[in-house]
């Protein structure tokens, strides 16, 4: 007899592990299935020990630049590769055990093994222990993505590294290729640029983090560059040969040469591959490019079958998987008779975007490009760090703060970042957008002082041609 449940979730990342815990608050009889760890690829192996690795990169850049601030560090500074992958790590394992403590809090009944459906409503898990029956009401398919692999060089995790190689590094790289410029290739440059090793940055397209505005790629590539990242835009790496000492790379420059390079270890950031193989998924939901397409609340088009996260249409981020995760446990609580949830789709123009290297990045809505190309007249302000007290009292002069608005009705419709702390900071645009607030409000609120934040306020006044500071 198979296991019944109101919902059963495929995936336990931080779209599903968070679906789960929505449903069962909502009172539905909740089972989540996993194969590997709870809390998925974000909390195990990509957004919280990467920050931790970077953090651990941060302190050793002011420790390294101790003489900036007056103070005199005696003796060499020295980074322990082992000790900081190990901290991270440890960060890792603890909120594991916090979602484990999760889904017994909320009574979630945990099925470790690999799930495949056996329609849209009822799946099978392999483990182990054998193989079990589930079967429910609903099903939400949460099962995520993994790094895509170069079609000429598959990652070995000795010479050629994907995020996970990264994260655990069996040496250091002395000298680095860094095939990508998006959020985790640029991350992991800038870490291990930090950690003391040569790093090139080759990119396909013409700008590096190409999804942000051009004013955020150009400042970027200037400050790394500073720091000693050599970036390569418009560039490809055409071929790979690895041997046991090192990596051989050919790449094609934006002017059509040939250049070969010689490197000690190559991270690959070319993008993701949604895991929907060998799910049973094929003759269940329409798929695209591998990826399953949902409408705005998650539905695909087997009655009773849902999809969220990575491994539906993007952006591929932790917090807008969460964010689905709520919003399909909503919906099919409604479908189930509870007529006090309310579900409301997803807005895509509303999900931040952040990139944690040094200087960092953050991003909401549009860039001041797709602002002009959707037909809009804009109004643009930008207002440089360098022109904030706390910011000069940080020894963090260096980022700017953009922001891009309808110039009939004051819409905001999108905010660049790029500086310290500017990921703690965004949320303020995106809580603006959301409430659907114009130049007005955002003038007419009080920013505290002295703070970073007083250049999203300035930006907005420089807009409008009324910036007090610069």
């Amino acid at each position: 007899m198979a296991d019944q449940y109101d919902v059963i979730v495929l995936g336990s990342g931080p779209g599903g592990y968070v679906a789960a815990i929505r449903c069962a608050q909502l009172g539905l009889k909740t089972a989540i299935v996993e194969r590997e760890n709870l809390g998925g690829i974000c909390l195990n192996w990509g957004c919280i020990p990467t920050k931790a690795l970077l953090r651990s990169a941060e302190i050793l850049h002011y420790a390294q630049h101790a003489k900036d601030y007056g103070l005199k560090i005696a003796g060499a500074i020295e980074a322990d590769l082992e000790a900081v992958v190990k901290r991270s790590r440890g960060v890792a394992k603890q909120l594991n055990q916090g979602v484990t403590h999760l889904m017994k809090k909320n009574k979630i009944a945990v099925h470790m093994g690999e799930g495949t459906l056996t329609g849209p409503t009822s799946l099978k898990v392999k483990s182990d222990k054998g193989e079990e029956k589930l079967t429910a009401k609903h099903v939400i398919v949460a099962t995520g993505a993994r790094a895509r692999d170069l079609p000429f060089a598959k990652a070995d995790g000795e010479r050629v590294w994907t995020y996970r190689h990264a994260m655990t590094p069996k040496e250091m790289p002395g000298k680095l290729l860094v095939i990508g410029s998006g959020a985790i290739g640029i991350e992991f440059a800038s870490f291990y640029n930090d950690m003391g090793a040569d790093v090139t940055v080759v990119e396909m397209l013409d700008r590096i983090v190409p999804v942000e505005d051009k004013d955020v790629s150009a400042f970027l590539e200037k400050a790394l560059t500073k720091q000693g990242i050599k970036v390569m835009t418009g560039a490809g790496v055409e071929a790979i040969d690895v041997s046991k000492s090192g990596v051989k790379a050919k790449i094609k420059g934006k002017d059509g040469k040939i250049v070969d390079g010689e490197f000690s270890h190559v991270i690959v950031a070319i993008g993701i591959v949604p895991n929907t193989e060998n799910v049973g998924l094929e003759k269940l939901v329409e798929l695209d490019r591998g990826f399953i397409q949902i409408d705005p609340y998650g539905r695909t088009k087997s009655k009773g079958l849902w999809a969220i996260g990575d491994c539906t249409p993007g952006p591929w981020l932790a917090h807008k998987a969460s964010h689905e995760g709520v919003t399909t446990a909503e919906a099919i609580a409604k479908e189930l008779g509870n007529k006090d949830v309310h579900p409301h789709p997803l807005n895509r123009n509303n999900i931040p975007g952040c990139t944690y290297c040094h200087p960092q990045i953050a991003s909401v809505g549009m860039t001041e490009a797709k602002a002009k190309e959707a037909g809009y007249q804009v109004k643009v302000g930008m207002f440089p760090f360098i022109g904030n007290g706390k910011a000069i009292a940080l020894g963090e002069a260096e980022g700017f703060t953009k922001t891009v608005f309808d110039a009939k009705t004051g819409e905001l419709l999108g905010a660049h970042m790029v500086g310290a702390e500017v990921t703690e900071m965004i949320q303020g645009y995106v809580v603006g957008k959301t409430l659907e607030t114009t130049e007005a409000e955002l003038m007419q609120t009080i920013f505290p002082h002295p703070t970073i934040s007083e250049s999203m306020h300035e930006s907005v006044l420089a807009a409008y041609g009324r910036a007090l500071h610069i």
